[in-house]
């Protein structure tokens, strides 16, 4: 088997797995498992399951490779397929309650706040799980096109594509989920706004001692002068 160059598009891996080399879909799988495991996620709200799904979907791709023409993406087309089974698990798990794009925001659930924690707010790891949280709490329809957007990076287009919808809708629940947060994780910052940009006391006491070290070199430099 001839190894297979970082630099090769997918489109190149896809044909050569579909001559036979069925090893390099690994390559595949390892390029877009980040994207397909947020997408499975968005949709289910499960680690476990998600993974699952990602496994379902990347068989599910292999065995329809033939299908893949290239008119789209491979990213795009993995993409619709990850949906479509994530949709699926949800559907068996519970109806899902569909989203009117054309709803007004006043008809929107509002996102419900567990209350601010101030020392897990506090670090970088806190505030992306602090993110997660406030994703997780969006209606599903929102929730899926803000990562598939905004997390994700596809085009108002690519996500289109893949949610099977029209460019508007995914622009209106965009908005919709971009503001729900921002309202949502205000809520939960509110009890650490006090905090924030917290001024320690090992930066005070530098501070200070450089302050006071340039105070007493000016001083002494004054009665040098005075004295002359």
């Amino acid at each position: 088997m001839t190894p297979s160059s970082t630099l090769d598009t997918d489109a190149d891996i896809v044909r050569r797995v579909k001559d036979g080399e069925t090893d390099l879909f690994e390559i595949l799988m390892r390029r877009h498992n980040q994207r397909i495991y947020r997408i499975a996620r968005a949709v289910v709200k499960d680690e476990a399951e998600a993974e699952d799904i990602m496994q379902q979907a990347y068989v599910n791709a292999f065995l329809h490779l033939g299908q893949f023409e290239a008119r789209s993406q491979f990213a795009t087309w993995l993409t619709r397929i990850a949906l479509h089974e994530a949709f699926a698990r949800r559907r068996r798990a519970r109806p899902m309650i569909p989203v009117d794009a054309d709803d007004q925001e006043t008809r929107m659930p509002t996102l419900t706040s567990q209350g601010p924690d101030p020392e897990r707010q506090a670090y970088g790891g806190e505030l992306r799980r602090l993110l997660e949280n406030s994703v997780d709490g969006l209606p599903e329809a929102y929730r899926v096109v803000f990562v598939l957007r905004d997390i994700e990076g596809l085009s108002t287009a690519e996500a289109a594509e893949g949610l099977e919808i029209g460019e508007e809708a995914v622009k209106t629940r965009l908005h919709r989920a971009r503001a729900m947060l921002r309202r949502d994780l205000y809520q939960r910052a509110g009890g650490a706004t006090a905090a924030a940009f917290h001024f320690h006391l090992s930066r005070c006491d530098r501070v200070v001692s450089a302050v006071m070290a340039s105070i007493r070199e000016t001083q002494n430099v004054t009665a040098r002068v005075s004295r002359v």
